[in-house]
């Protein structure tokens, strides 16, 4: 096992004061998506964020990574584990990943070694997540790693000048590590031979 945060595409790591310039271009691109609306932040804005993140410690199970493509070294996007709750045993999550580096696969990914780590080493039961109804792609994402529609909050959230749709999705360990199986057995194989009697 090379690392815990290295997949085939990318690798979560902690967020740089340098990565600025990769949150502000995400910002830009999620307006225009449609995804948020807010004011404009100032570049220094941007900056002091970072690097405030880059130094801040998690809030208990709640964090955020960079997404850094493997085969460029570039900061594609960022995850992060929210609202976690330790003893009903379950969190949320959010991903984005920049506009030219989207559909290949490197969301899917990310979240995937977000949810292998708050399940097996965290103990999460479970992992919620929120998304607009009309983000198709989003959608889509969450039901090829699994996740189930567990309802919708109708005209919910307003958003570029009406209301939407919010579908509420879910997924449990046990249905997650039957869908993605760790690809390395958890211990070295001398722990798993027996003792000599």
């Amino acid at each position: 096992m090379t690392s815990f945060w290295t997949g085939t595409r990318i690798r979560l790591r902690g967020i740089e004061p340098d990565d600025w310039t990769a949150f502000m271009r995400f910002g830009v691109d999620e307006e225009r998506l449609g995804d948020a609306v807010s004011p404009p932040r100032s570049v220094e804005g941007h900056r002091a964020w970072a690097k405030e993140q880059a130094v801040a410690e998690p809030d208990g199970d709640c964090f955020r990574l960079a997404i850094e493509a493997l085969d460029t070294g570039e900061m594609v996007g960022a995850v992060s584990s929210n609202h976690a709750d330790p003893q009903a045993g379950r969190f949320e999550y959010g991903v984005t990943v920049g506009a030219d580096h989207r559909r290949k696969g490197y969301a899917a990914e990310a979240v995937v070694m977000l949810l292998r780590f708050m399940f097996a080493e965290r103990r999460y039961h479970k992992c919620e997540a929120r998304v607009f109804a009309y983000n198709q792609g989003s959608l889509a994402l969450h039901h090829r790693i699994g996740f189930v529609e567990e309802g919708r909050l109708r005209d919910h959230v307003f958003l570029a000048g009406r209301h939407h749709d919010l579908v509420l999705l879910g997924i449990l360990a046990d249905e997650f590590t039957q869908l993605h199986p760790p690809t390395e057995p958890p211990f070295p194989t001398w722990a798993t031979r027996s003792c000599p009697p």
